[in-house]
């Protein structure tokens, strides 16, 4: 009897911290990492997840009336029907004005829930002009990034767990993470040398497969400065939970100070510096 007690007292209290931190933990602080018992998406730090976040949300709704409506149905045919209440059941079948309405309001419901769907998978593939292009290759079993506009090319690997420092998340932390500005459109092109691989990022909402021989393509903008954690997010071999992804955004500033302490191959005097400024320029203007 005890340790049913303990049983239900450890499932509650599991369940509260998991409520806790859905609701009270949501912070920017929290932001760019998953949390031990969370039950809602990250915080979302970009346009495309917060559309993906309100889609959800309103699919809860709809999803949630049907069930109720469909529960509250059988109770009243289970209450109404039964044998006790009509001994001698009726002989009638089919009820034409009934079976349409059980067939037009579906196909509504279903259209509500069509339209946002595709609005939302057309603003993930309809890249806007970008500002910045990432070039990004998986391997086995860590990542290649390219910056082409500026000549920067590095790898990024897993710190591991003997060599973290203190607030850094384990299998999630890497030694070389990618720099953003925020406010600015970024076009990420991916590809694979060996085998399928997938850069996801979920508080930005990006997920794309990296094809050997294929170039793919999807985009992102990031919102609020800050730290976002993602990984491989396809069974790509042993070391499938070892590849990291860390987005690190930063402001303008930042990020052309990141760029001319990282660049190889160093542009003539002043040409860097307008390269970026016309770009992000061009983009305003347009």
């Amino acid at each position: 009897m005890r340790s049913i007690r303990k049983l239900g007292s450890a499932f509650f209290i599991r369940i509260g911290a998991a409520l806790y931190v859905g609701a009270f933990m949501w912070g920017p602080a929290w932001a760019g990492q998953p949390l031990p018992w969370q039950m809602t998406f990250q915080q979302p730090a970009s346009p495309i997840m917060e559309d993906v976040v309100a889609l959800n949300d309103y699919l809860l709704i709809v999803i949630s009336a049907v069930a109720f409506f469909v529960l509250g149905l059988l109770g009243f045919v289970m209450w109404r029907f039964n044998a006790h209440r009509n001994p001698t059941p009726a002989t009638w079948s089919h009820n034409t004005p009934l079976e349409i309405l059980w067939t037009v309001i579906p196909v509504l419901i279903l259209m509500t829930l069509a339209v946002p769907s595709f609005r939302l998978l057309y603003r993930q593939d309809h890249i806007p002009p970008a500002d910045l292009t990432i070039k990004v290759e998986g391997h086995q079993w860590y990542w290649s990034y390219t910056y082409p506009d500026f000549d920067i090319a590095f790898d990024s690997t897993m710190v591991e767990s003997d060599q973290l420092k203190v607030d850094q998340p384990r299998l999630l932390t890497a030694d070389s993470p990618v720099v953003v500005p925020v406010g600015r459109v970024v076009r990420v092109q991916l590809t694979a040398d060996d085998v399928l691989h997938s850069w996801a990022v979920p508080a930005l909402g990006v997920r794309t497969d990296t094809v050997p021989g294929r170039l793919n393509e999807t985009w992102f903008e990031v919102k609020t400065p800050g730290v976002y954690y993602g990984y491989c997010a396809e069974l790509c071999g042993a070391r499938h939970a070892y590849m990291p992804v860390v987005v690190e955004a930063v402001s303008q500033e930042q990020f052309e100070s990141w760029i001319a302490e990282h660049k190889v191959a160093v542009a003539p005097t002043g040409q860097q510096e307008s390269r970026i400024r016309f770009s992000w320029r061009e983009r305003a203007q347009t």
